[in-house]
Order: C-alpha cells, then structure tokens, then sequence
C-alpha cells in the first residue's frame, strides 16, 4: 500500500546492508514517518514488546528477522544452543499472536536443518523473505474473498456499504494489504462505495492513529467513532457489516482480538449484522479447542490507559487522565467466542468459525484431530 503515493512494505533489509533491518516506527504515525533500524535480536526483540511493529503478521515476520540477524553474532561452539535462547526470548515479547511462536519455530528449525551449510545467512534470509511474501500473498487472497461480500451487500442496498471495524488490521499490522481491510481496499479499488467506521481502539488508539491514517493514505472514505459508538451505530442502520482482525483464533473458531472486540461482536448479534474475522492460516492455533481458557491474554502497562499521547508542539507527549492514586487494569485482548462470528474469512476462502467447517478448509492442519 502507499503512504504520500509511494509505496511501502512494514519492514524491509537495508538497501545497502544485508545486517540491517528496517520497519516503519508506528509509535509515531500518524504524525511523522520515521524508519526504525532493527540491528540484533535485542533490537527486534524491543520493537515487538514496545509495539514500534504490532499486528499478529508483522510481529511474526519481525520475529522471523531477529531470528535472521542473530547469525550475524553467534559463536559456533555453542550454536544450537544460542539459537535457541534467542527463538525462546523473541516468543515472550508478547504471549498472545500466535505468529510470533509460528514464524520463531519456522526459523529455529529452519536454521538447525542447515546450520553446517557454508551460505547458512542467505539461505535464512531467502527463508525470512519467503515467508514475508507468504504473508502479503494471503492479505491479497484475503482481500478477493472478502471482496465478495461487500459486492453482494453493494448489489442489494445500492449505496455505499458500510463497514465497521476495530483496532488496526490493516496492511500497517502486516507487510501489505492487511486482513480485515483487504476486502476494503480491493473494493474500493474496483469502484464499489464503501465507508468505514473506524474505532478509536482505546488505550492506545490504534484504530484512530492506524487505520484512519492508512485508510486515509488511501482515499477510502472513513469516520473515526470512540471505541462505544458501534452498538448506536447499528441500531441506527449504519453498519452493513463488521470486519475485524485477529491475534489468534482456536481451531474450533473462538477469536482473540484487541479488547474490546467481543462487545463489537455482542451489538453485531443482537442488530442482525454479519460479523467477520479475517484471518490468515498463520494466526490459527490448530492445537487449543477452547479460546477463552486457553489463550493467554496478554496484560499491558497502566500507564497506557493512564496516560494519553498525542502531538504537540511538533513532538508526541503524554498526559495523565485518570486520579494519582487510581488503579489500572490494561487488558490488551478479549475472545469473541465462535458463535458470534458470522465466519471466517481466510486466503482459503470463507467458512463457518467451527471445527468442522475449519477442518474442511485446512485438511492438511486439523486432519485426524475432530
């Protein structure tokens, strides 16, 4: 996708030095544009857990490139077990987006495979960037499936189709397209009306920051709502359908995604409006059943929902919000359970959020475990 008409991936090597690894600093948009340069493990490592990159995808990727930048320092005496300490360290950035433990396995047996072959750093980048063109191919393929059902609200109402949406999973939280605004931008681009609702996403205004930025850098018409504007919304009529992202989704199709979701997902029920989840194979936990006591919710600092950030004066500064003495409890995640999803809307295509209909689709993941 383009920001100022030029076009941008999230992270990308240094033109110039294969040892540098650059992403686009998110903590800063919309405000300025600056390039983040990922040198270790240590670098990749921090731009995970103090969310400079965020979105399941590209924290996979990011992983998949801090595993790429430590052989640049290993010794050899103790190789495999270096490696390791660095796979194990890089998965507990941040517990719940399953692709950051996914892309860190690919790459740790990746690397052990073919620690004794003399061109082992390039054969481990062609790997990384493998996988980081895997997952702009599924955002595309993502964006054509979803694209069908906008087309056929569009065919039916005749106006502008009406999208919500929250947090960002747009193609700042991959490397290109996203997950739930491909089939937006691919509608968009063929013609089809469309107008997004885009939630604030409360505490750190990810969807007000994010995607209203990229949707923006884009020209597709967009609102910015506080996070409990959406039931009002549609009530009112206003939302045709909802399409959101996730960190991790079960096997039997319960979802995990920024907090908040699940309320979204509730008014959705209750209005009659389809509500989807667009998702690439590589966010599906294919081992756990059962989304709300398995997956591990992560807990963020106070000082996110404290504490408010915003530009002025040419820089980002924060502001205290709440009483000194007051109590925060930050909640990154919440789970929509299967029986709130519409469905699922994935590079395959789109199914039922179950087991049966999952398994149907990815026969080669869930196979023997029904």
């Amino acid at each position: 996708m383009k920001i100022k008409g030029i076009h941008h991936h999230t992270i990308w090597i240094n033109k110039t030095n294969p040892a540098i690894v650059e992403v686009i600093d998110q903590r800063k948009l919309p405000f300025c544009f600056e390039v983040f340069q990922l040198l270790t493990p240590g670098d990749a490592y921090f731009a995970i857990k103090e969310m400079v990159v965020r979105g399941a995808p590209l924290i996979g990727i990011t992983a998949a490139y801090g595993m790429y930048l430590a052989l640049f320092n290993l010794k050899t005496t103790n190789f495999e077990q270096e490696i390791r300490a660095v796979g194990n360290h890089l998965t507990t950035a941040r517990p719940t987006a399953v692709n950051l433990a996914f892309a860190v396995d690919e790459l740790l047996n990746f690397i052990l495979e073919n620690k004794n072959k003399k061109a082992l750093t390039e054969l481990v980048l062609a790997k990384v960037e493998a996988l980081k063109q895997e997952e702009i191919n599924f955002g595309a393929a993502i964006g054509e499936h979803g694209l069908k059902l906008i087309e056929a609200i569009y065919k039916k109402k005749g106006a502008a189709v009406n999208i919500l949406t929250h947090c960002n999973a747009g193609w700042l939280a991959c490397i290109d397209w996203g997950t739930a605004t491909a089939p937006i931008y691919k509608a968009f681009l063929k013609g089809i009306p469309v107008h997004v609702w885009v939630d604030e996403t409360r505490p750190r205004n990810q969807g007000a920051r994010l995607t209203a930025y990229e949707l923006g850098e884009q020209g597709v018409p967009h609102t910015v709502i506080p996070d409990n504007t959406g039931g009002h919304l549609m009530q009112h009529g206003k939302v045709d359908l909802v399409i959101v992202g996730s960190d991790r989704t079960t096997s039997t199709g319960d979802v995990a995604n920024k907090i908040g979701t699940y309320l979204k997902a509730l008014a959705a029920f209750d209005n009659k409006i389809p509500f989807y989840v667009a998702l690439p194979s590589s966010t599906f936990d294919w081992e756990m059943t059962d989304g709300l006591k398995e997956i591990p919710i992560e807990e963020r600092d106070g000082t996110e929902v404290a504490e408010i950030e915003g530009w002025h004066e040419n820089e980002l500064k924060s502001v205290n919000l709440i009483p000194e003495n007051s109590k925060v409890a930050n909640y990154g995640f919440d789970i929509t359970p299967a029986r709130l999803v519409t469905a699922l809307i994935s590079e395959r295509g789109i199914c039922k959020a179950n087991k049966k209909s999952i398994s149907e689709m990815y026969p080669d993941k869930i196979k023997n475990k029904l």
